[in-house]
């Protein structure tokens, strides 16, 4: 599980850590061009507690799962209205909320733990993905809260 808070914004990812132990992860483990369920066992599931802006794109608050669709340099990251699943084995595209597609990044260290981690900065902050050699960065951006006149 990972966190991060922003004045009254609260963003909470629950997930899975799959290791490498020695295996090919992307384009192997993990093949291109399909949904994977972004860690291991049940589907990741983040909760917001205000809407936020993910790489320019509006995610209401709520709590989704999260999908996603490893490309070697690119991935698409999905935003899925249905909770509770197993893997991606159930996935339907009709409950998508957001769709973002972000470079990925190649990381000089090997990271053994697939890891979804948040970089806080006040009201900005990089979620990221990192898995072996590949890290995918979505920017955030906290949603000032209304001020009452």
């Amino acid at each position: 599980m990972t966190t991060s808070r922003y004045k009254d914004t609260y963003m909470k990812i629950v997930y899975s850590q799959p290791h490498k132990n020695g295996r090919d992860v992307f384009g192997k483990l993990v093949p291109f061009g399909e949904v994977w369920r972004t860690g291991a066992n049940e589907a990741t599931e983040i909760t917001i507690t205000r809407d936020i802006i993910l790489s320019g794109k509006e995610l209401k608050a709520g709590t989704y799962s999260i999908f996603t669709i490893p490309y070697e340099t690119t991935w698409t990251i999905i935003f899925n209205s249905d909770l509770g699943l197993w893997g991606a084995y159930n996935y339907n595209p009709k409950k998508d909320v957001l769709r973002i597609e972000l470079p990925t990044t190649s990381i000089k260290e090997v990271a053994e733990a697939f890891t979804i981690g948040i970089d806080a900065r006040n009201n900005k902050a990089d979620l990221y993905f990192q898995w072996d050699k590949t890290k995918v960065i979505i920017p955030v951006d906290y949603k000032e809260p209304n001020t009452k006149p």
